[in-house]
């Protein structure tokens, strides 16, 4: 395999509600797990839902970083996708200790395409991707 990045599927619970029921928190967890994974911060977008739940994206150089919080269920929801550099298992580790997370269950995806797969080296500056019109 010709490997790309690495995917990181998160589920945790057994969180305080108070944690991530709270926006500010949430950034906060989520720029020092971005300093912690030595990834670089593009853009971050933190939104608060009513009646409770905080959704988090980080655009990252390396790609991303987003969460989803279930307060009511002590719940969140984390998809790390870092490519080329970064350790998102240290960014992961530091985000289960911010929300004090008790259970997390992880599932590691190594991404890319097949080493016998016919890829080119580079591909041209004018090339565009084929378009089907058809579903």
């Amino acid at each position: 395999m010709k490997k790309m990045g690495t995917h990181l599927v998160v589920d945790a619970w057994q969180a305080p509600a108070d944690l991530l029921n709270d926006p500010d928190r949430i950034r906060t967890a989520l720029m020092e797990a971005i300093e912690r994974g030595e990834a670089t911060l593009i853009d971050l977008c933190v939104h608060q839902f009513s009646p409770h739940g905080v959704t988090a994206t980080a655009t990252l150089a390396e790609s991303h970083i987003a969460i989803h919080t279930w307060p009511e269920y002590g719940y969140f929801a984390a998809d790390l996708f870092f490519c080329g550099s970064g350790k998102p298992e240290a960014a992961m580790a530091l985000l289960q200790v911010a929300l004090k997370a008790q259970q997390v269950e992880v599932r590691t995806i190594e991404r890319g395409f097949p080493a016998a797969a016919k890829i080119p080296n580079e591909l041209p500056l004018n090339w565009r991707a084929p378009v089907s019109l058809t579903r």
